[in-house]
């Protein structure tokens, strides 16, 4: 894999599999906070912090989702890469069909943020990447981090006022009412988080990228005793934390949306596709029917990106056909309790 060693790039850099033949998942480099504060080193303003993005990414796509939940569409600007990722890494395409330029740095390739944030930096180049638009420096790069600062840091925060890059904030219509971190549900979904990261939402990439057999059978294991267990909890209740959307279920909806189109097939996690889970799969159809969520789902980028960009799983990049999935078919969980933000419902 290629990475940056000292702020020079560099290709075939590290391995991603241990002597096991086992995926590991290198640390992300970036991880100061906004706060919502105005002594802040990172204050909580509107059109001030900007994302750059892949559509294709999971990791990236869930700070795509909780903007959307959270309204901050127009506090928060977005750039969005090539899904294809060649050895010079993420590449900006503004030519191509759901791509931009870099609207806020003007540079072609990412690796030119880190390294303006870092001269010396020795580190993967990843998305998302929050940046800083008034301090020109990246704040954070670890999903997890920045969905929580945007989920309860920036409820003050306008949504509307920020749209070309303007740090003013004008009279806007205030982020929506939507907490997916709630007093009372937070050590529940913590719990859930960290239960879902290492079997399932890295498990596809431990099933994927293993180099060894050994490797494989462990995490196509772990993986589908871990779906096995969600489906039977969400027989019961509306979501993974009961009848609240939370930072929770945004974490697994992006591994689950991306499953049978890519990974049941690319990544060999193929004893069972989502739409044959009795609750997993309506309620995967619940969540991407949540006003906001579908228009955060780019499946051409998804596509394009697994099974062109990863060479040593599918070195002809041939880019698989289907299956076909109706998102938009009834799923019936509303009758279950709980339900979305009344913020979220759709207007009558």
């Amino acid at each position: 894999m290629n990475q940056l060693v000292d702020g020079e790039w560099r290709t075939g850099e590290y391995e991603t599999t241990n002597e096991n033949g086992e995926f590991e998942r290198q640390e992300t480099t970036f991880h100061e906070r906004i706060k919502d504060a105005p002594d802040a080193e990172f204050p909580a303003e509107a059109g001030r912090y900007h994302l750059y993005v892949s559509y294709a990414c999971p990791w990236a796509h869930r700070t795509l989702l909780v903007r959307a939940l959270k309204g901050l569409e127009d506090a928060i600007t977005v750039d969005v890469v090539d899904p294809y990722r060649d050895e010079d890494g993420w590449q900006f395409t503004p030519e191509k069909d759901g791509c931009t330029p870099d609207t806020v740095n003007g540079y072609d390739y990412l690796r030119e943020a880190y390294t303006a944030a870092d001269p010396d930096a020795t580190c993967r180049v990843t998305v998302p990447v929050l940046w800083d638009k008034k301090r020109d420096t990246i704040v954070n790069n670890e999903s997890a981090e920045i969905i929580r600062m945007l989920d309860t840091e920036m409820d003050g925060v306008a949504a509307s006022g920020a749209s070309g890059g303007s740090s003013d904030v004008s009279d806007g219509v205030a982020s929506r009412d939507v907490d997916l971190y709630p007093e009372g549900y937070r050590d529940e979904v913590d719990r859930i988080i960290d239960e879902i990261y290492e079997p399932i939402n890295n498990g596809v990439y431990r099933a994927g990228f293993a180099q060894s057999q050994d490797a494989y059978d462990s995490a196509v294991t772990e993986l589908f005793d871990a779906l096995a267990h969600w489906d039977s909890v969400l027989a019961e209740q509306r979501y993974l934390a009961g009848d609240r959307l939370t930072e929770a279920d945004v974490c697994l909806f992006t591994t689950l949306v991306r499953f049978d189109q890519v990974y049941h097939t690319h990544f060999m996690c193929n004893k069972k596709q989502i739409q044959q889970y009795d609750n997993l799969w309506p309620y995967l159809r619940d969540l991407y029917q949540t006003p906001g969520v579908s228009d955060t789902v780019d499946m051409d980028h998804i596509k394009e990106h697994y099974y062109t960009t990863h060479p040593d799983v599918t070195p002809s990049g041939i880019i698989a056909a289907g299956p076909d999935l109706d998102f938009a078919a009834d799923h019936d969980r509303d009758e279950l309790p709980g339900g979305p933000p009344e913020d979220l419902l759709p207007l009558a």
